[in-house]
C-alpha cells in the first residue's frame, strides 16, 4: 500500500521525482480529481506543491543556505532581449569543446544561431531576431533555462 502523509501519496511524489531524474526535465505536474501535485527542481533540489490551498513542502529534507539579497538587475530594453521560447538546457556551442556560437561584443546577423536549447532530447537552435552587437550573455553553457528567461541582449 502506498505510504501517505497529510493525504498526499508519497509514493506518487517519489515516482514523479524519479521521472524528473530519468528524463532531465525541470518540472512535472499531475492532476487527479481535486489534487494537483507539481514537482520541480532548481539545480538539484526538488520541491512538491500540494493543492493550491495547502502550503508547499519539500519532498525530502534539504539544508538550505541563507539566501543573500541579489543585486537588482539593470533595466533592459525588452526589444533588445532574446528570451527562451521553451524550457530546456542552454548550450553555447554546437558540440562540447567547439567554438561558441556567440561571444560578448561580437556582431551577429538576423537569423544567425545564438544558442541551442535542448528540450526532450531535441536540439533547438535559437536564431537572432535582428542584426546587432552582443552586449550581454545572460546564461551559462549547460545551464537550465525557463520559458521567457532572458538569454542574450543584442543592441
Amino acid at each position: 500500500m502506498a505510504e501517505k502523509k497529510n493525504g498526499i501519496d508519497q509514493a506518487l511524489i517519489r515516482d514523479l521525482a524519479n521521472i524528473l531524474n530519468d528524463t532531465d526535465l525541470t518540472e512535472i505536474e499531475v492532476e487527479q480529481d481535486d489534487l494537483r501535485i507539481r514537482v520541480s527542481r532548481a539545480g538539484n533540489t526538488q520541491y512538491v506543491q500540494a493543492p493550491i490551498a495547502a502550503p508547499a513542502f519539500a519532498a525530502a529534507p534539504v539544508a538550505a543556505a541563507p539566501a543573500a539579497a541579489a543585486p537588482a538587475a539593470p533595466a533592459r530594453n525588452p526589444a533588445n532581449t532574446v528570451s527562451a521560447p521553451m524550457v530546456g538546457t542552454a548550450y553555447m556551442a554546437p558540440a562540447p569543446g567547439a567554438r561558441p556560437f556567440i561571444e560578448l561584443g561580437a556582431t551577429v546577423k538576423e537569423g544567425q544561431t545564438l544558442i541551442i536549447i535542448e528540450a526532450m532530447k531535441t536540439m533547438n537552435q535559437i536564431p537572432s531576431p535582428k542584426s546587432g552587437k552582443i552586449t550581454e550573455i545572460l546564461v551559462e553553457d549547460g545551464s537550465p533555462v525557463e520559458y521567457g528567461q532572458a538569454l542574450v541582449v543584442i543592441e
